[in-house]
């Protein structure tokens, strides 16, 4: 299909790659939790745009520079590392009735997204790792296999970011009278944060 070796397996590959929990999944279930179905939806554009961005990097070839050039593959590693835990930091020293760390303007989330997705050097070569192993070399169309490539996964990035924030709204609104506990799950959120800023900066 358009030079796609196996589609099903390929869209099993992409569900799979999007439930794994990360930064970007934290990033939509804290908007989604500040800011409801706007925050959420504003969260997932920033996701999928930056998505959309490194994978078209990495087939631009972007992978093959950055590995041919280790010292600026870690500086944007460190630099990444470094916005995420300074994010998780701000929301671990939040005090009850502070300015929340995410803002509540949409326009915020989809900015906050789009750097937490950009600053992951990592997403672009696994993308070019990624992309070769469904690719018919015989039936290779090009731009046409690349660009229905990246359509499925925008998509299905949309559809996995639309169940996630329903989800957490449901949820959101049952716990949101309750500040303890809403104030104990942002603390939970910067821990994770912090985590994943180390996890990326040690890797």
């Amino acid at each position: 299909m358009f030079g796609i070796a196996d589609y099903g397996a390929f869209v099993a590959a992409i569900v799979v790659f999007l439930m794994i929990p990360g930064p970007g999944n934290l990033a939509l279930i804290t908007s989604t939790s500040k800011g409801g179905l706007r925050g959420g939806l504003a969260c997932a554009a920033g996701i999928i745009l930056g998505d959309q961005i490194l994978l078209w990097l990495a087939l631009a070839g972007v992978a093959a520079v950055l590995a041919a050039y280790p010292t600026a593959f870690h500086a944007v590693q460190w630099l990444g590392a470094a916005y995420l835990a300074w994010m998780g930091l701000r929301m671990l020293r939040a005090k009850p009735g502070d300015a929340p760390v995410l803002q509540m303007q949409p326009r915020h989330y989809l900015r906050q997204a789009l750097m937490i997705t950009l600053l992951n050097p990592k997403a672009i070569v696994f993308y070019m790792a990624f992309f070769p192993l469904f690719i018919d070399p015989i039936r290779h169309q090009g731009m046409v296999t690349f660009g229905v490539m990246a359509a499925t996964i925008a998509v299905l990035g949309f559809l996995y970011s639309l169940v996630a924030i329903l989800l957490t709204h449901r949820l959101a609104e049952r716990l949101r009278a309750n500040r303890r506990i809403s104030g104990a799950l942002e603390k939970i959120a910067g821990l994770f944060l912090v985590g994943f800023g180390i996890k990326l900066a040690v890797q």
